[in-house]
């Protein structure tokens, strides 16, 4: 397999760079950098969570559903992750299974006031 600018480097590289690329608003080229290291590392919420963010940005977002949900399984009380399930969700049309993960999302950063 050839080796791209994406994938060059250490995993502390990529993830630098992509951080960059997020940073700099390219969320389609830091989503490149990601999709390879949550591969390599999948156990990471880090990497997972900003792919899911990249892929949200760039109007991706059956991709970043995917990859939230994979967060909030492993995680369910992650709650950035939650929110971005539901305002992913909402972004889609589906406002009543957004519900449920906004007001957990809520009450996981102590928000009761809109419980």
């Amino acid at each position: 397999m050839e080796m791209t600018y994406y994938d060059h480097g250490t995993p502390a590289e990529r993830w630098e760079r992509a951080r960059m690329f997020f940073d700099a608003k390219d969320y389609a080229a830091a989503a490149r950098v990601l999709d390879g290291l949550v591969e390599e590392v999948p156990e990471q919420t880090g990497p997972r969570l900003l792919l899911a963010r990249s892929y949200y940005h760039s109007a991706q977002l059956r991709r970043a559903e995917t990859e939230l949900r994979i967060i909030v399984e492993r995680d369910p009380v992650e709650q950035y992750a939650r929110l971005m399930l539901g305002r992913t969700l909402e972004r889609q049309g589906r406002h009543e299974e957004a519900e449920p993960h906004i007001r957990l999302a809520s009450a996981l950063a102590g928000d009761f006031d809109t419980l």
